[in-house]
């Protein structure tokens, strides 16, 4: 209702400056034309443009679009023509009758006063029905091009969505074949050698597992819980590498309980054993470090291995694991995250600058802090 009122009150507004602009230049009235004069003719006028333009915005608008699907070129603007000369004729009569019943012209004249209007009522009615009907179509074609490429958009959306998601969910059921073997050949080592080692690197790789098939539909965990994750996992793999695999863990104030992807850690670090500790005999130190500053957090992954040149995030090949992070960074936060990778020989840094947006008390409170 507000807005049909509103939507009335402009068509009145415009037929009243229409009606002034009208009587000022078709009946040659000038600044010493008395302005009682002026006003009269503007009421006039005015009863009879708003009877006709009220009829033409209630019949036109439900009118276009049936003749536009059913009537080709020129069939279609003959019928609204012939819609506005109704218009014009019905808004006439009804004008004159009005004027008639409030006495401002003679009963027995009705007939006579609505044939001598009903010309130059037709002729205006068809001059402003007609615009009105193009640029109402012209704004209808902008507003469904306008709403189906928001729909686009919004499909294109879900789909990276729903991408990001299935990609996850790959991520997050997947254990290493290579990994587990080596694991599990190393446990059996331990068994003779070290018991309680390798009762611990039992409990380790539980832990992993149960991490890895623990989802709970959130995509974004606390960076202390990935944390968490990622010692287990470099404690299991120092096991089968020995001294070859140095880390340390580096972890600012208040920094544990920003969120990050779920298992984007575990990613990098992966990375920097893959290709420093692994291909290497000396193998190689991984520092994994977090601070906070102006609200942001950034999070660093460093080996001294061999380094790559000429490689970022946006020339990695599909399916890359740190392909598929940047992609989930960017399906998690926008253009609020980044991720680089700063590589010379002898040094590789992989960091990702997230905002630093808190977990939620409960969901640390079910993990045992980082050691």
């Amino acid at each position: 209702m507000p807005k049909s009122i509103r939507f009335w009150g402009r068509v009145a507004a415009g037929n009243a400056a229409g009606s002034l602009l009208a009587v000022l230049v078709f009946t040659g009235a000038t600044w010493q034309t008395p302005w009682r004069q002026i006003l009269g003719a503007t009421a006039s006028t005015f009863v009879y443009s708003l009877s006709c333009s009220s009829l033409g915005f209630i019949t036109i608008p439900r009118l276009a679009p049936f003749t536009w699907r059913r009537l080709p070129t020129p069939l279609n603007w003959a019928a609204i023509g012939a819609a506005l000369v109704a218009c014009a004729t019905a808004g006439t009569f009804i004008a004159v009758l009005l004027k008639t019943m409030f006495g401002f012209e003679p009963a027995d004249r009705l007939f006579e006063i609505w044939r001598s209007s009903l010309k130059s009522a037709i002729y205006f009615t068809l001059i402003f029905g007609i615009f009105f009907t193009i640029t109402g179509g012209l704004q209808a074609r902008l507003h469904d091009t306008a709403l189906a490429l928001r729909t686009k958009e919004r499909d294109e959306a879900e789909a990276q969505r729903l991408t990001a998601e299935a990609q996850l969910s790959s991520l997050e059921s997947r254990v290493d074949p290579h990994f587990l073997f080596n694991t599990l050949n190393s446990v059996s080592e331990l068994v003779h050698e070290n018991p309680a080692a390798a009762e611990r690197v039992v409990g380790q790789l539980a832990s992993l597992m149960r991490s890895s098939l623990d989802r709970d539909g959130s995509a974004l965990v606390s960076l202390e819980q990935e944390l968490g994750f990622v010692q287990n996992y470099l404690d299991i793999e120092r096991v089968r590498f020995g001294d070859r695999l140095r880390y340390a863990l580096s972890i600012g104030e208040h920094v544990g309980r920003t969120l990050v992807p779920r298992l984007s850690l575990q990613t990098l670090v992966e990375n920097s054993v893959k290709y420093a500790v692994s291909s290497r005999r000396e193998g190689a130190f991984i520092a994994v470090r977090a601070t906070a500053a102006l609200g942001r957090t950034r999070i660093e992954v460093e080996d001294d291995g061999p380094g790559f040149d000429g490689v970022n995030p946006i020339n990695l090949p599909d399916g890359h694991g740190l392909a598929l992070l940047d992609a989930r960074l960017k399906g998690q936060f926008g253009t609020r995250a980044t991720m680089g990778i700063d590589s010379v020989p002898g040094r590789t840094c992989i960091w990702l600058d997230v905002p630093s947006e808190p977990a939620p008390d409960l969901a640390l409170a079910s993990h045992e802090p980082l050691k």
